[in-house]
């Protein structure tokens, strides 16, 4: 019978020494939760060498485990691979609560309410101790939602970027002057005061952030863009170490 077995990313995490058979469910967990994994960011992740995480690999698969992919290309797990249910370390309940907390204060109201209700599943099968301990746990957000028209915003940005939708928007810049830009959007960002979309921009042939409180009016197209090489999301991001762009 095969169980499913749900997987939570935050920022890294750090494993102090371990036993070896703690590394390799650790490194399973990895695996399977993205998909595709480098060495390097496996060996990070665990803190050991990237040439303990190719011995660890090997072992794995030759006791079966259907891990897919060679070395200086990345890992994934073979489709119809399952582990058991897990349960949450009262570490890891008490992330979870703080995280969702954090969250609802700045998603729009759609991705807030999902994320309640699965924080809502995770602590109903919480023991007694663990569920009164993630709810003490002492970090909180102030809800201070942007205005219901950038909710909105972000709401329709979000759903497109996951659509791969182009999208048309009114722009005003920071002096008011406006614009009217096609966008492929990739990806809404926090910077902890705004949100801003980053996106294609085809008046610019090049990318660009906007601020979604900015955008005077959103409208999501029917054509579709698929990845394309140098336009993508992670094109995007090395642009953005590099500096923000004016729009």
């Amino acid at each position: 019978m095969s169980h499913a077995v749900s997987i939570f990313w935050s920022s890294p995490m750090i494993y102090p020494t371990m036993r070896r058979a703690d590394r390799l469910f650790h490194l399973v967990q990895l695996i399977r939760g993205r998909r595709l994994s480098t060495a390097e960011f496996l060996a990070k992740r665990l803190e050991v060498s990237e040439r303990t995480i190719y011995r660890d690999v090997a072992d794995l698969q030759h006791q079966g485990v259907p891990i897919e992919g060679e070395a200086g290309v990345g890992y994934r797990l073979g489709a119809g691979f399952d582990l058991p249910p897990l349960m949450f370390t009262q570490k890891e309940a008490n992330a979870l609560a703080a995280s969702v907390r954090l969250a609802q204060a700045w998603l729009d109201p759609a991705m807030a309410g999902d994320a309640e209700a699965a924080w809502s599943k995770i602590f109903s099968v919480l023991p007694p101790t663990a569920r009164t301990a993630a709810e003490g746990v002492p970090l909180y957000a102030v809800v201070i939602n942007p205005d219901e028209a950038t909710q909105r915003s972000l709401q329709r940005l979000r759903e497109a970027v996951h659509a791969r939708c182009k999208v048309k928007v009114r722009y005003l810049d920071a002096a008011g002057r406006e614009s009217r830009r096609v966008l492929w959007p990739l990806g809404c960002f926090y910077w902890g005061s705004v949100w801003t979309l980053g996106a294609w921009c085809e008046a610019r042939q090049d990318f660009r952030s906007f601020r979604v409180d900015r955008m005077a009016e959103i409208n999501v197209l029917d054509e579709r863009v698929g990845p394309e090489a140098g336009r993508t999301l992670a094109d995007y991001l090395r642009t953005v170490k590099a500096g923000p762009k004016p729009p």
